[in-house]
């Protein structure tokens, strides 16, 4: 049995961490089944979340967890893609989990209101004595990151206008199609999905969901999506409006 170590439900989301969400979206894609338990950083190999672990084997980042099950498994979670179509999945992952994530992660975790609503809450077991301290630690530490990606330099218009150029090359991507590369999933979705989740959930406010909001054509595969592989989870869909111009 592969247990998969995960943050958990939270945020208006099944899965809090898009990256956790990838990983288990291509696990249930691929039809393995699994256990799902609550993990924490400094038990993974990498110190980071998801990680797996495969009959004593752990096995972190939600890429190299893909590799693995791909491997032991005999599985291709891009069958069907020619060697274009494999490259354009891709590109779209790196653009999502290099980019597109970095303008979602300053939306949530660098602005005050969406910091005290969702991510401060990770520390409330800690001591009091502490606890400022830490939540003022990770967000300094996120905002770092940020900078280094290149991202964090810019000024909040600037930094939308970033996410929205993204937002608008999945759109046009995914057109009229019932998934990212035609009318059946490959990995790439896993990872579309769940940063697009995070983006819509109507439990934070910000810029970049009202913009994210105003493509319906992404809504509507957020929405297709979470029915397929959360058909459990009472998701909250989000009103379309008209699709902005690419």
């Amino acid at each position: 049995m592969i247990t998969l170590y995960g943050v958990g439900e939270g945020f208006g989301l099944p899965e809090i961490s898009p990256y956790v969400t990838k990983t288990e979206v291509q696990l249930k894609m691929a039809g393995l089944a699994y256990r799902k338990l609550r993990g924490q950083r400094e038990d993974s190999p990498k110190g980071q979340l998801p990680y797996i672990d495969a009959g004593g084997q752990r096995i972190a980042d939600s890429t190299f967890i893909r590799g693995y099950l791909e491997r032991s498994f005999g599985l291709d979670l891009d069958a069907g893609l020619d060697a274009r179509g494999r490259a354009q999945a891709w590109a779209i992952e790196r653009m999502v989990e290099n980019h597109l994530s970095w303008v979602a992660a300053h939306a949530v975790w660098l602005d005050a209101d969406n910091f005290a609503k969702g991510p401060a809450h990770f520390f409330d077991d800690a001591p009091e004595g502490v606890r400022e301290a830490l939540r003022r630690d990770v967000q300094q530490r996120v905002r770092e990151t940020v900078l280094v990606t290149g991202v964090g330099r810019h000024s909040e218009p600037e930094i939308v206008a970033l996410g929205l150029r993204s937002l608008a090359a999945l759109s046009a991507m995914l057109g009229d199609s019932r998934y990212l590369m035609g009318d059946r999933p490959c990995g790439a979705d896993a990872t579309v999905f769940g940063l697009l989740a995070y983006i819509l959930t109507p439990f934070f406010e910000s810029e970049l969901r009202r913009q994210a909001e105003g493509f319906a054509n992404l809504t509507a595969y957020v929405d297709r999506m979470m029915a397929e592989f959360y058909p459990e989870f009472a998701w909250t869909p989000a009103a379309a409006e008209p699709a902005f111009a690419a």
